[in-house]
């Protein structure tokens, strides 16, 4: 599994290579993890609702094909892309989701943050609050989009919208959870470690 770290990038632009990496990839194509930054952008997954952007403003709201409601994407927020052949691993879409949230649950669990899932809504939280989100795309056995944590960005276009179509949810992060805090680069490190651990366990069986 490649890791690729593609810095600080416009949403848009990365989200057509999602979809042309997915489609053009084969058999042999070696599976990858985007790590990326993102300039302040809406996105709107395939179900989203338009009541659940309650502001508008000057952050563009980009259309997509994930699953999902609206969530934001900031400076400060570490974005793992996962462009993994789905076939491969011979697991369940509930169980990939599970290992995307585990993966995020240790990575947190290294700098002293409890968290856990909720069965009922896919992501990642401390306490109440969502320190992290999900969401996918299976196309052609494929998978692409993938999760966001929240490092230390500014919440405030949180409040914009109803996050993943949840009316009052509070949106935490670990810059207000733990001093000092994390770098960026370390905490996507770290993440992509325990997602090549996560999503690799299946492989080695097969």
């Amino acid at each position: 599994m490649l890791i690729k770290h593609l810095g600080r990038v416009d949403y848009e632009p990365t989200y057509q290579a999602m979809v042309a990496f997915t489609d053009n990839r084969t058999e042999d194509t070696a599976d990858e993890l985007w790590i990326v930054e993102h300039p302040p952008v809406f996105t709107q997954g395939m179900a989203g609702k338009a009541e659940h952007l309650l502001q508008h403003s000057n952050i563009p709201v980009v259309q997509v094909d994930r699953g999902g409601q609206i969530t934001y994407h900031g400076p400060g927020q570490v974005v793992v892309y996962t462009m993994i052949d789905f076939k491969r691993r011979h697991i369940s879409v509930r169980d990939l989701v599970s290992r995307l949230e585990n993966s995020i649950i240790a990575t947190l669990a290294h700098f002293g943050i409890e968290a856990h899932n909720d069965p009922k809504r896919p992501g990642v939280y401390v306490g109440e609050g969502k320190i992290a989100s999900l969401g996918l795309r299976i196309k052609r056995g494929s998978v692409y989009h993938g999760l966001a944590l929240n490092v230390n960005m500014d919440l405030a276009p949180f409040h914009q919208i109803n996050p993943c179509g949840y009316a009052g949810l509070e949106m935490v992060q670990m810059a207000e959870l733990v001093s000092p805090t994390p770098e960026f680069n370390q905490v996507a490190d770290i993440l992509a470690d325990h997602l090549q651990q996560q999503l690799t366990v299946e492989e080695a069986h097969t």
